[in-house]
């Protein structure tokens, strides 16, 4: 059964962001450029993505509003979400969370505790698992009725409210787009060239195991598709 993903992408044009997802997802893509104010005119889809972005939610901007009010009415109608990254925080916003910017950005490999272990989108994955972050923001407070379900010392890692989840990590990362972001970065050179020494075999193994989260939202996706057997 193909299912068909809305992937909004809020990258900027990042030439990584798309492919990434291509590969990570088990789904036809109709892909919109919402930093140029692409939307779809429905929500006509079997569930969306919400991409990575330079872009804070809080700021004023607005195609980041039009963003943000457009996740709130397709979570309001039920419809599959996962947003990554920037697409964590857009989704916190728009269930009536919080974001606030940190003091210091979380950058390079990282692991991270599982809090909830029933949760289908973490299913079989290591705990803790590792996977790439690259933010300078973070959920503070979570939207009402929403469960944690991932969390290391910079905060949430991953939440879900009804068939909505957020993650702050980066889990379609592949090596070359967590060294390009990483070089990137206006930041000490002793620090960027650490977090580019832990881009290394382990770690990205490690990482790629976590990229099964992908598969466990389509299935969950797929399932509600089914029809009910008689």
């Amino acid at each position: 059964m193909t299912l068909r993903l809305a992937l909004l992408d809020a990258s900027h044009g990042s030439e990584h962001t798309r492919p990434n997802f291509r590969r990570a997802l088990d789904a036809a893509l109709a892909e919109f450029d919402v930093t140029a104010g692409e939307l779809p005119p429905d929500v006509a889809f079997d569930g969306v993505v919400v991409t990575g972005s330079r872009s804070s939610v809080y700021w004023d901007e607005p195609w980041i509003d039009a963003l943000v009010n457009w996740v709130a009415e397709a979570a309001a109608r039920g419809l599959p979400i996962l947003g990554v990254c920037y697409g964590h925080q857009v989704l916190a916003t728009a269930l009536d969370g919080r974001v606030e910017a940190m003091d210091d950005i979380e950058l390079g490999y990282r692991t991270i505790d599982r809090v909830d272990d029933d949760d289908p989108l973490l299913a079989g994955l290591d705990d803790p698992f590792t996977a790439f972050e690259t933010h300078s923001d973070r959920v503070v407070e979570l939207p009402p009725g929403a469960t944690l379900l991932a969390e290391n010392d910079r905060g949430v890692q991953a939440f879900r409210r009804g068939a909505c989840w957020g993650v702050q990590f980066h889990p379609e990362y592949d090596r070359d787009s967590a060294a390009r972001v990483t070089k990137g970065k206006a930041l000490r050179e002793a620090r960027i060239r650490s977090v580019l020494d832990g881009i290394d075999d382990d770690n990205y193994a490690a990482a790629c195991r976590t990229k099964r989260l992908f598969d466990n939202f389509t299935d969950y996706v797929r399932a509600r598709r089914a029809p009910p057997e008689a």
